[in-house]
């Protein structure tokens, strides 16, 4: 499971060969994320070195977490397992283990050589956490990404208007067609005008012939 709130990446795995490479991957990804890529290498060999460490000495099974911290001026790296046992550095170990060919110890000397300081604590009854930091310098965030943009339709020219008004007040006849029409052409749109409809002339004629037939 993974989980990424804004300054916090969690990753709880089984912490087996086939999926370190996937967490170094995801720890990657995030630094990138919170502009962070200086520490990227740094970050991602420790959080190697302590799932290998889990992977060979954890008891009784080999379940963790990964969590990323992002503070303001540093990076924490914690793996949490459910051993109790805490780590022994390899210059607190017995001697006979510390020899090239030494199977334990080794990746905390890593991890103290590319950290800023870590540590280990234990995780109440049933477990322990083995920490790192990194200092910790964002870059500039990313930019925002541009709103989409809406469609608004093309809006008719003043001009267009005074003109069809001037029209009408001249006692010019126009419909409604008409003056959509006038407004079209001015936008640059070509649509067939409208025969304007004789409303005078109508007027006219029925008065002259007394109201028409009934």
């Amino acid at each position: 499971m993974i989980s990424y709130p804004s300054r916090h990446c969690t990753v709880e795995l089984q912490a087996l060969p086939s999926r370190i490479g996937q967490v170094r991957r995801i720890v990657s990804a995030q630094l990138r994320y919170w502009r962070l890529d200086p520490l990227i290498d740094r970050a991602a060999l420790g959080v190697t070195e302590l799932l290998s460490n889990v992977h060979r000495h954890a008891r009784p099974d080999k379940s963790c977490t990964v969590e990323l911290e992002f503070e303001p001026d540093r990076l924490t790296v914690s793996v949490r397992d459910h051993d109790p046992r805490l780590p022994v550095p390899a210059d607190d170990a017995d001697p006979a283990d510390a020899t090239p060919l030494a199977t334990c110890g080794r990746g905390l000397a890593m991890v103290a050589a590319v950290s800023e300081s870590w540590g280990a604590r234990p995780d109440g009854d049933n477990g322990k956490v083995v920490w790192f930091t990194l200092p910790a310098t964002p870059g500039r965030p990313a930019p925002a990404p541009c709103p989409a943009q809406e469609h608004q339709p093309a809006p008719v020219p003043v001009e267009t208007v005074a003109t069809v008004r001037a029209s009408i007040t001249a006692g010019a006849v126009a419909t409604a067609g008409s003056v959509a029409t006038t407004v079209a052409a001015s936008a640059g749109t070509a649509t067939a005008p409208r025969a304007p409809v004789p409303v005078a002339a109508s007027a006219t004629s029925t008065a002259a012939g007394g109201g028409g037939p009934r």
